[in-house]
């Protein structure tokens, strides 16, 4: 798929018809016009936007600013003299350089200034390069980065621990979860004699239904296999249990994940690196160390 600068060409050739066209419509018109193909279409950024949506969004928002389009009414956008102009200029595509020469987008578009000194004659990197993601990918692709490093981190700390650590630590996770009932009530019962469960959970307000946990520390090359598994179904079947979660710090055979799937036992078997991700989802073992907001212009304000 085109980065979002990829998109300025398509937009203004399918905008050179002279028609408005309502944001919808557009964005699909470019998508067929570039040939994106329905897996592309169907790619979706960690928000949940659609990828090419958000790229043709953010490709609108630098033609609008640099004059090229108009918005004769909200959600609709027409190509510009001067943005059919610069079409006909530039036969081969419109790049990021391109839009950013245009005197419009550069009164638009405050000049950042960068806070640290660079040696003479020497313009910094990000000014010689031209982006390959719009903003938005940018802060979610970093968000990605280091949440999985946190991920790592997490996982190899929990390795490092005394069993019982882990297995208070995936109680405080289902708790923050919600399970727990209305007093968010977990009960660690693992060490010797404990047949194979290591906690207990209730489901429901009053107790009702409750979920039986195992927790397994293991070295991530050190997979847990089918008998593992076949093992904890009868420890659930000795306190009468018909539903339980099975975690780990490594991983889960194919063989693992098939009988869990084809028992008549509700088996959730939950990995090291989705143990890590739900940690980091519900705050546990992990703190806020910044936040971000991102805005927008209020269309309905200016009404």
């Amino acid at each position: 798929m085109p980065v979002w600068s990829g998109f300025l060409t398509p937009v203004l050739e399918v905008l050179a018809d002279g028609a408005t066209w309502r944001k919808r419509e557009l964005h699909e018109a470019v998508a067929d016009h570039v040939g994106l193909t329905a897996e592309q279409r169907a790619e979706a950024l960690a928000s949940g936007q659609s990828r090419f949506d958000n790229r043709i969004g953010w490709t609108l928002s630098g033609l609008f600013r640099a004059q090229l389009v108009d918005k004769p009414a909200r959600a609709t956008f027409t190509i510009t003299d001067t943005g059919r102009a610069l079409l006909a200029q530039h036969p081969d595509g419109i790049t990021e350089k391109t839009l950013k020469a245009i005197p419009a987008y550069q009164d638009y578009v405050p000049v950042v200034r960068s806070t640290s000194k660079s040696e003479p004659g020497q313009a910094s990197t990000a000014a010689q390069d031209e982006s390959e993601a719009d903003p938005l990918e940018q802060i979610e692709s970093g968000v990605t980065r280091l949440h999985s490093e946190v991920a790592t981190d997490l996982l190899t700390r929990l390795r490092g621990q005394h069993p019982d650590f882990l297995e208070q630590s995936v109680l405080d996770v289902l708790v923050a979860m919600g399970y727990g009932g209305t007093e968010g009530k977990a009960t660690r019962i693992g060490g010797s004699g404990d047949g194979g469960v290591d906690g207990v959970i209730d489901q429901d307000p009053l107790g009702l239904e409750r979920i039986y946990v195992q927790a397994k520390r293991y070295a991530a090359d050190n997979t847990v296999g089918r008998p593992e598994i076949q093992a904890f179904v009868g420890a659930l079947h000795g306190v009468g249990a018909a539903r339980g979660v099975f975690i780990t710090t490594s991983s889960f055979t194919s063989g693992a994940r098939e009988y869990a799937q084809n028992i008549g036992t509700r088996i959730i078997l939950i990995d090291g690196g989705r143990l890590a991700s739900l940690m980091i989802r519900y705050g546990v073992a992990v703190q806020t160390r910044q936040t971000f907001t991102v805005v927008e212009v209020d269309e309905d304000y200016f009404e």
